[in-house]
């Protein structure tokens, strides 16, 4: 077994070892772009690449110190602690965040036998601890397999009702990647979504640098639902690996009750058949029995309408390098949820 840096030539063999977008060399080059260093590994055996571990790496605030950051990698074992563990030592890091692309049928019961009792010794024993997670714990996830006539059964029906109402109502979706279609996401995304849901975004200059990179990659495409000259609703998507992702999605409140964000989505759905693709990921959701108080409960309740199997990831380990700094780091972190709640709340009361 061979641990190397990967560089532009392994760009290729990279991306066909990886599982998930966030792991793409080009993800790895967009996070460059917003001014955080990109930490690349390959394991080797025969001169094969047989896994790739991507670490950014992440400024504390008010501290000359870093932490890295690898999600969506690859089932923990040997080879990947090994190149952690040189990635944290050549770069003096605090500790190094895993949510590995591990996942399992969500259950109100947690399931037993399934293996992450395993899983979660064997992060403890190469000096894991649980951390604070960063990415969702559920996610929807649709079988593209079935025909378009078995994903509209098992549909709810208020989805299928809704979604061909606007098909009535003369909604129309396109794939449209235009600099007018993306000057709407952002529009919209910013100056309705964001200021309504009242929850905290990415920047405009975070979406355009991802857009630089990831749409001429062949990574990330919008969807536009429309009614004439009126945009009412844009979707961007992550297709990569026979996988199409929905991590972000905005829309305006006017001629709601036409439901364009229902027909777009299962448009967006049709469109990750037509792709290839053999799974369809939402990007989130809430646990099994969800608070209809919680403010994603929204969210959950229109993605869950389209009949997808809710599925729970393993979780969020921290790789711990040097103890003091990483208990005085995790104490500052606890209140980063509220700050986010506070700025949101801002944006919403002064817009």
């Amino acid at each position: 077994m061979l641990i190397r840096d990967l560089v532009e030539t392994d760009k290729l063999n990279l991306n066909q070892s990886v599982s998930h977008p966030l792991q793409s060399f080009d993800w790895g080059e967009f996070r460059r772009l917003t001014g955080n260093p990109v930490i690349r590994k390959g394991v080797f055996e025969k001169n094969k690449l047989v896994q790739s571990i991507q670490v950014t790496l992440h400024q504390v605030p008010k501290f000359n110190w870093q932490i890295g950051y690898f999600p969506k990698g690859q089932l923990p074992d040997e080879a990947q602690m090994k190149a952690l563990q040189q990635i944290g030592r050549e770069n003096n890091l605090v500790m190094i965040k895993l949510e590995p692309n591990v996942f399992r049928v969500a259950s109100a019961e947690a399931p037993v036998n399934q293996g992450w009792n395993t899983i979660d010794s064997f992060l403890r024993r190469h000096g894991c601890r649980p951390g604070r997670r960063l990415f969702t714990q559920y996610s929807f996830q649709l079988d593209l397999h079935l025909s378009e006539t078995d994903l509209l059964a098992k549909m709810h029906p208020k989805t299928r009702y809704n979604l061909r109402l606007a098909q009535k109502k003369g909604v129309k979706v396109t794939v449209d990647d235009s600099p007018a279609s993306f000057a709407w996401f952002l529009k919209l995304l910013f100056e309705e979504t964001v200021v309504r849901q009242g929850f905290f975004a990415h920047t405009p200059e975070y979406f355009k640098k991802l857009w630089q990179v990831l749409n001429p990659a062949g990574i990330t495409h919008l969807l536009r639902a429309y009614i004439g000259d009126q945009t009412l609703a844009v979707f961007m998507v992550f297709g990569f690996n026979q996988t199409l992702y929905y991590p972000y999605g905005a829309s305006t409140r006017q001629s709601k009750e036409v439901m364009a964000p229902s027909l777009l989505m299962w448009e967006t759905i049709r469109y990750a058949k037509k792709s290839g693709c053999k799974v369809f990921d939402m990007w989130g959701a809430l646990s099994p029995n969800p608070d209809p108080a919680d403010p994603w409960y929204g969210f959950h309740r229109f993605k869950a309408g389209y009949g997808g199997q809710l599925v729970e990831f393993l979780g969020t380990y921290d790789l711990v390098f040097n103890s003091p700094r990483y208990l005085l780091y995790r104490q500052l972190d606890n209140f980063r949820p509220l700050v986010l709640k506070i700025k949101a709340n801002l944006r919403r009361w002064l817009k």
